[in-house]
């Protein structure tokens, strides 16, 4: 039997209105990875911030290796052998790699004194990254790299200090199957050295993969820790949620009408090349292709976010003239971001505000918003979603992940959009909140609404779509009716692949 490393208490834990922990107790031994399961605001990412030193717990013990400690800050848990990678990247963007891993612990030379040693530090970043097999220069400045890229410097980060703990706070929401192999590689690597890692995800497939024990939360209180190989998934979905899903992707067969949308020869340089296809009512379209392919910035066109060099938007077979955002609104689409926090959210507001925020005209009455309607009219969204909040007027940054992402779906909601750009939809949110977002799907399609959803779950695509568009370097590579389409054939087309062979 492994060494226990760590023993968190009865940690409670208290915000203005929310009981977010309450006597939760953690056991972690010695190069486990031990999985936190639990749905959104269930208090996964508030254990694991007490641990870090992010958050002060109110009460509780936490003892490493078999000594009480308290962590005073993130700093002070860093010395104790405790690192975290953030479920929201944590680099500085207007600095390169190797001083984004190295920031606050730069190698210094003798001679000058205090001059920073850029050779030593660069050297040191090329071997955690050459030994994590990631292919980014040292020198890159971090925002010239993509979100997967920077999540792999972030790992990088974590790795760089000496330590005996890691927490992983959904690590994979925006890696490619690739990338996510090489970090699950990196995983059993330091596992094996006697690293442990506390591992917080969504993704079930991925648990018995890397995963040794798991500890399921619901509403800020442990129900249980389980071996992962003795617990089936079934029974780890009623533990999290309280209750049975009786399907995971509860699509529903909604009569397909007509034409709503169409894109003709649409094209930004570099970006998107001669980009062709069509949305009917009550349909969901979805959207396939790795990292990079060119599926987000298709919908930022459509939408108006960005500018495009040619082509044409039919919407109920009339061209539209979209060049900004609020043109698209008027046309009645609606566009649930990939980015929640930068592009679907003003974080310093409220759920009220931000919820109303794309139809903030119609509350406006003589100059003046009608603060009762308002809050009457976004109620009934924030009730019919669910949305976990001390009240409507809670500040949106602090709410978990999920109850954000709900947030923005009752925004365009309350829009009565007819077409939807869903982005990513369920990233970072728990499974019975993805049901949640299926089902709410569901309803618009049955209202007469249509969807485009991009997803790079396989089988998220697999189980909401009507039809299957594959992406792969700005171009449309193939559109298949769901009937003919299976994964392997997705990811042919989505890894470059032309006509179809099934031998291939």
């Amino acid at each position: 039997m492994a060494e226990t490393v760590l023993e968190m208490r009865s940690i409670t834990k208290r915000f203005p209105g929310v009981l977010a922990l309450d006597n939760v107790s953690l056991e972690v031994k010695k190069g486990e990875v031990h999985i936190l399961l639990g749905e959104n605001g269930a208090g996964k990412s508030t254990l694991v911030k007490v641990l870090a030193g992010i958050n002060a717990k109110d009460d509780g013990e936490i003892v490493l290796k078999g000594r009480k400690i308290e962590i005073t800050s993130p700093k002070h848990a860093q010395n104790l052998g405790i690192s975290m990678i953030h479920q929201e990247l944590n680099l500085v963007q207007t600095m390169c790699v190797a001083e984004n891993i190295y920031l606050g612990r730069e190698p210094v030379t003798v001679k000058p004194i205090g001059k920073i040693g850029w050779k030593q530090m660069h050297k040191a970043a090329k071997k955690i990254l050459d030994e994590l097999h990631i292919d980014i220069n040292t020198k890159t400045i971090l925002k010239d790299l993509g979100i997967a890229q920077q999540q792999m410097v972030e790992l990088a980060k974590a790795l760089s200090f000496e330590t005996d703990i890691i927490i992983m706070d959904e690590p994979t929401s925006v890696l490619t199957n690739k990338e996510i192999t090489t970090m699950f590689e990196v995983i059993k690597k330091v596992t094996s050295k006697g690293v442990s890692i506390i591992y917080i995800s969504h993704r079930l497939e991925e648990f018995r993969e890397i995963g040794d024990r798991v500890t399921v939360l619901r509403d800020g209180r442990k129900i249980n820790t389980l071996d992962i190989k003795k617990t089936s998934t079934k029974e780890l979905i009623r533990l999290m949620v309280g209750r049975e899903l009786k399907e995971m992707f509860p699509k529903m067969k909604i009569p397909i009408g007509e034409e709503v949308l169409r894109v003709e020869n649409l094209n930004r340089t570099g970006v998107i090349r001669d980009i062709n296809f069509s949305l009917r009512r009550g349909e969901i379209l979805g959207v396939a292709g790795l990292v990079g392919s060119g599926r987000t910035e298709l919908a930022r066109a459509i939408f108006g976010a960005d500018t495009v060099d040619s082509g044409s938007i039919y919407i109920n077979n009339r061209k539209a003239k979209i060049k900004h955002p609020r043109d698209a609104i008027a046309a009645g689409v609606g566009f649930v971001t990939e980015d929640r926090k930068k592009q679907g959210l003003i974080l310093s507001m409220s759920v009220i505000k931000n919820v109303s925020l794309a139809k903030l005209k119609s509350f406006i009455k003589l100059g003046k918003i009608n603060l009762s309607i308002e809050e009457k009219t976004t109620g009934e969204y924030i009730a019919k979603l669910r949305i976990k909040a001390p009240s409507s007027k809670a500040v949106v940054r602090n709410l978990s992940g999920g109850n954000q992402q709900k947030v923005v779906l009752a925004k365009w909601l309350l829009t009565e959009s007819k077409i939807f750009i869903f982005d990513e939809p369920t990233r970072g949110i728990d499974v019975g909140a993805k049901v949640e977002v299926y089902n709410l799907m569901n309803t618009l399609l049955q209202n007469g609404a249509s969807i485009i959803m991009i997803s790079s779950e396989l089988p998220e695509i697999m189980g909401m779509s009507d039809r299957v568009m594959v992406m792969c370097r700005g171009e449309v590579r193939t559109v298949i009716d769901i009937d003919a389409a299976d994964q392997e054939k997705i990811l042919y087309f989505a890894t470059g692949g032309g006509k179809y062979d099934a031998k291939h």
